[in-house]
């Protein structure tokens, strides 16, 4: 997992909750080691940002965390796992993640989720509007592309379908696992029209019968309550343990048309997990599932 975000990000946490136990401000931290907030602030987020080893130390005695200690050492654990990534990266040419030579094509705040997706081991997505992008045809990701964007040129959707392409290759992985629940809404929703929808839905047919890790399990209209009506769409990414076998905690995505929001909180992942329970109850089993999007099919085929 050469350039991987994982050390990075595990790293930040344990910074961070130090400073915030210590009760020091990221101002104070970047001040103490000639960094600007915002730089303390990536860091924690898992960012890449120009660190030396005794900047962390002089973080930690800032933080009063004891030396010699557990906690100390966990951190420069993380830190050689951060720098041994970093050389294989440099060594593999693979210091920048695939999808960053499509910046110009996403938003901002998506290239951390890519970053995520990349890595992640179990996908568990809650879907109540649109395919998630992972199981999106050309003809479907175009059609929403424009609506986006209408004057978009033929050159830029381009590279979107690139890039779209590119992430469904991890569905050929064998240790990565997706879960899919989708309101049927989902499937009544014809971006681009029928005729793309109708290639769209073959397509979810092919992948569930192609022996690939993945389900797909829709939530009928007259499903009656379950949490999913209050969660609405929301992503749940789980990780391997990092190399020092720490183990890594799952990530809750909630992408917005604005900005995104990134739930790392123990009682929000656990609330989130209650909401997949609770939608997995009234979802349709796979097999009824492809029954129904047979019968879509055949409808908007007519």
């Amino acid at each position: 997992m050469a350039g991987s975000s994982l050390p990075r990000r595990a790293l930040g946490r344990r910074l961070r909750g130090y400073r915030v136990r210590a009760e020091k401000s990221q101002l104070a931290a970047g001040l103490h080691i000639e960094m600007s907030p915002q730089s303390i602030g990536r860091m924690e987020d898992g960012q890449k940002v120009k660190i030396c080893t005794s900047q962390i130390r002089d973080l930690l005695d800032l933080y009063r965390v004891p030396n010699p200690s557990d906690e100390r050492d966990e951190v420069f654990m993380l830190w050689q796992e951060v720098r041994d990534q970093a050389l294989a990266a440099k060594l593999a040419g693979t210091t920048k993640g695939w999808w960053q030579a499509y910046t110009d094509q996403y938003e901002p705040h998506f290239d951390h989720y890519l970053g995520l997706e990349a890595v992640a081991t179990h996908l568990t997505t809650h879907q109540v509007l649109l395919l998630p992008g992972l199981l999106q045809t050309a003809g479907y990701r175009r059609a929403l592309s424009l609506v986006g964007d209408p004057t978009v040129s033929s050159a830029a959707l381009e590279r979107r379908l690139e890039l779209a392409a590119h992430r469904k290759v991890r569905l050929l992985e064998s240790n990565f696992r997706v879960d899919v629940l989708l309101a049927e809404a989902v499937l009544r929703q014809t971006p681009g029209g029928r005729s793309v929808m109708v290639e769209q839905l073959r397509y979810l047919l092919e992948l569930t019968e192609s022996g690939a890790n993945l389900s797909i399990r829709v939530v009928p209209s007259d499903a009656g309550s379950h949490l999913g009506l209050l969660t609405q769409s929301f992503t749940l990414l789980e990780f391997p343990p990092l190399a020092s076998q720490l183990a890594e905690p799952p990530i809750v995505y909630v992408e917005g048309y604005d900005g995104s929001l990134y739930l790392e909180r123990t009682d929000m992942i656990d609330r989130h997990r209650r909401a997949i329970s609770d939608i997995q109850r009234v979802a349709l089993t796979e097999d009824d599932t492809n029954q129904l999007v047979r019968q879509i099919v055949k409808e908007y085929g007519e």
